[in-house]
């Protein structure tokens, strides 16, 4: 059976915008406590994307968690650049389909598959690259959509960046290869939000004009509103529109570190440090779902 025809791929295509923003507000809960019980991690970055990674495994791909195929032949496919925020994608990965909920639990401890960044030798299913190395994750993603388009494999690969992260020069080695080769089955998102582990990304690096910047290596262009699903989808969906056209395509994201907690929101400081006791309390008091599914 193959992805776009398997029943988990067709039931992601009906979810409402409502039933994602319960999804993300429980994928929002595993982040704050999966930091939290370890005392280590990224929670600023994997609360502002969750919005992105449950909009793509919930609606957007035609994906198919069981059995994992390491290759993801007939499927679109997802890497995650920046792979300190690995909360976020552990968490959406288990509440895909990918493996337990309940080995979230396991995160950052001894012998677990649920490692600070992902990696491939824990064989952990839906993590197809080793992350965290930061600029690494587009030139993946351009080989692996080139793959595809050279097997004949019409389906899309998607890649999320940290903005601090085009401070790498390999970026923009991508950057250029991707266009020049028509990979035009791939579309690379940004995560604008302006942060970065030592500060705002201007002081650190000031990353100037970044649309000019990727237009004038020939990429279609896209900006949209990260924390907002009724934003973003129409986004992701005109992005998938401009697919096959000779160019890839650049969402541009903005969000906010730290989206959903009010004491964490817009600050570099929650980048990597986790809530204590009172802090996750508060914290899961702001994060209501109907039927919280914590593991």
């Amino acid at each position: 059976m193959s992805a776009s025809s398997s029943p988990a791929a067709e039931a992601t295509a009906t979810r409402s915008v409502a039933e994602l923003k319960q999804i993300a507000a429980q994928v929002r809960r595993d982040i704050v406590r999966m930091v939290h019980a370890v005392n280590s991690g990224h929670p600023g970055g994997s609360l502002g994307c969750t919005d992105l990674l449950v909009a793509l495994y919930f609606k957007v791909m035609k994906h198919q968690p069981e059995p994992f195929d390491m290759n993801g032949i007939g499927q679109d496919l997802f890497f995650l650049s920046n792979g300190h925020i690995s909360p976020v994608f552990y968490s959406v990965l288990a509440r895909s389909g990918y493996f337990p909920v309940s080995e979230l639990a396991t995160f950052r401890k001894l012998n677990s598959r649920l490692q600070g960044h992902p990696a491939t030798h824990e064989h952990l299913p839906g993590v197809r690259v080793a992350s965290g190395s930061l600029g690494q994750g587009l030139s993946v993603a351009t080989g692996a959509a080139q793959a595809k388009k050279l097997n004949g494999d019409d389906r899309t690969v998607f890649v999320l960046m940290g903005d601090g992260e085009l401070q790498e020069g390999q970026v923009w080695e991508a950057a250029m290869y991707a266009p020049h080769h028509k990979v035009d089955n791939l579309i690379a998102v940004v995560d604008r939000n302006g942060q970065q582990i030592d500060g705002p990304t201007e002081k650190i690096g000031g990353l100037g004009d970044l649309r000019a910047k990727f237009e004038s290596f020939n990429w279609e262009v896209l900006e949209a509103n990260g924390n907002d699903l009724e934003q973003l989808l129409p986004a992701l969906e005109d992005a998938q529109a401009r697919l096959g056209k000779g160019r890839p395509v650049m969402i541009l994201m903005d969000t906010q570190m730290g989206f959903g907690v009010d004491y964490m929101m817009g600050s570099h400081k929650w980048h990597g440090v986790a809530p204590n006791d009172e802090q996750l309390e508060k914290a899961l008091q702001q994060l209501i779902v109907e039927k919280a599914a914590d593991y």
